[in-house]
């Protein structure tokens, strides 16, 4: 996980210091827990938020879990968590989920994230993918064995395929975006939870082939090839400004908080969720992630405050709502 750099602290410190609770109480006589679970991806940024409000908030016990996106959606929809983390928006079934047990949440975007496809660096030959090879390598009906598969130009060596878990939010992304909602990913693949483990796999084997959020690559970028995505305009490398103004498409997506809106009534869980959005700017650059403009932050802030309930990113049929952070959250 990548941490929060010298600087960066010395001006958060500060910061956590002098903060206070929206309701003027001083972040050190907060008491209590607050539990989060989800993604992978989004763990980066809020377990170092969790460091740093411990610091102040000593009395205040931050813990967060890593079970995936839709790992953690099943948890908070159970009400056994405060906060889940996402890296998609929550879905139909886990929206009916959390309303059978009248789990009402409130839908914060926190930043933008790209889904890096990436190789080893001594792969020479795949610097640059199209969708539709993508989908010839991770189709459960794909042919592309070998490289040479995928372009006669290609060596005729095995692809090793890697890929996050299927309870992770990257994993259903990712699959929407290549095979399709309803396509299946092939089964011969190497699967973690643990991005780590998948950098590890692909940086030991020139043949590999892997996914994951833009900020691991960042931060592994040394061990590790990008790899252009060709989605018909054009090759285009993730990022940040990529990233922020769509042309790295379609493989940019924003990240999500999902708070329960009945904990939030508690302060030390409003005061983390305060300090988290206020400093979601200063983080995201830090741990990798491209921050939210700032109308879009603005907007964020102003549904936490007024605690806005339900998600905007399906419609009153439970259908999916497409389009761009910018169109569709309000």
């Amino acid at each position: 996980m990548q941490r929060i750099t010298t600087l960066a602290l010395a001006i958060l410190i500060p910061m956590l210091a002098a903060f206070t609770h929206q309701n003027g109480e001083p972040l050190a006589s907060l008491k209590g827990d607050v539990k989060l679970d989800g993604s992978s991806t989004v763990y980066p940024i809020t377990e170092a938020v969790a460091e740093e409000f411990c610091k102040v908030a000593t009395k205040v016990r931050v813990t967060v879990g890593v079970s995936g996106t839709g790992g953690g959606f099943k948890r908070f929809c159970k009400g056994e968590t405060d906060i889940t983390n996402a890296s998609r928006p929550i879905t139909r079934s886990e929206l009916e989920a959390a309303t059978s047990r009248t789990v009402e949440f409130i839908e914060l975007p926190i930043a933008y994230d790209g889904l890096c496809v990436v190789i080893h660096p001594k792969n020479t030959w795949a610097g640059t993918m199209t969708m539709d090879q993508l989908k010839q390598i991770y189709s459960a009906t794909g042919t592309a064995k070998t490289w040479k598969d995928v372009d006669p130009s290609w060596p005729d060596r095995p692809i090793k395929v890697y890929s996050p878990g299927t309870d992770s939010g990257t994993f259903d992304f990712f699959r929407d975006v290549t095979v399709g909602k309803d396509g299946k990913i092939r089964a011969d693949i190497s699967v973690s939870e643990d991005d780590n483990v998948l950098v590890h796999g692909i940086s030991q084997d020139q043949d590999a082939i892997g996914y994951f959020g833009f900020a691991y690559y960042q931060e592994n970028r040394d061990k590790l090839k990008s790899v252009a995505i060709d989605s018909g305009k054009g090759a285009v490398l993730p990022s940040d400004s990529t990233i922020l103004d769509g042309t790295y498409s379609p493989m940019s997506r924003p990240l999500f908080l999902y708070v329960n809106r009945a904990n939030a009534a508690h302060p030390h869980i409003a005061a983390f969720v305060d300090f988290f959005l206020q400093n979601a700017t200063t983080l995201s650059k830090e741990v990798g992630y491209t921050p939210l403009p700032e109308s879009i932050g603005g907007t964020v802030m102003a549904n936490w405050k007024a605690r806005r309930t339900g998600t905007q990113f399906l419609n009153a049929a439970g259908e999916k709502v497409s389009g761009t952070l910018a169109a569709v959250y309000r």
